[in-house]
């Protein structure tokens, strides 16, 4: 028995160190280059300009509509919300650039909220090119 003992345990021990042994070490794939930062991307374009007489602490809401013949709004182009000081109170206001039909106009209007009631609102006005442009000062007019 002890002849069969040594082959066997020659077998095991061979085995054992042909498991434990290290495998060549495969090389990792080379990572994709990073694509390099664009600078050709256009910047978005926007509506700037300054609304006079809100009052501090008031809400304000600016919105650019797509509007159809019968004058509902049908899109929202852009949307800021901002909250009066007391001054000219300056928007930002980014535009989502999506051409409307032929049927439809773009407006751009306000309402002005405080304590949870509208007391101001914005004339709608109407908007002919969807690009940057500074429509400079916005007069707010009271809600009856």
């Amino acid at each position: 028995m002890t002849r069969y003992r040594n082959p066997l345990v020659l077998a095991l021990s061979g085995l054992l160190v042909a498991c434990a042994s290290e495998q060549p070490a495969v090389p990792a794939p080379a990572p994709e280059p990073a694509a390099p930062p664009t600078s050709a991307t256009a910047p978005t374009p926007s509506l700037r300009g300054q609304l006079l007489g809100v009052a501090p602490g008031a809400d304000v809401e600016l919105a650019l509509l797509a509007i159809d013949l019968s004058g509902r709004p049908t899109a929202l182009l852009g949307q800021a919300h901002l909250r009066g000081d007391g001054q000219a109170l300056p928007f930002h206001l980014p535009l989502n650039v999506v051409p409307p039909s032929q049927t439809q106009r773009v407006e751009l209007r306000g309402r002005v909220s405080q304590a949870g009631r509208l007391v101001q609102r914005l004339p709608a006005r109407a908007i002919t090119h969807l690009h940057d442009q500074d429509l400079g000062p916005l007069h707010l007019v009271p809600v009856p």
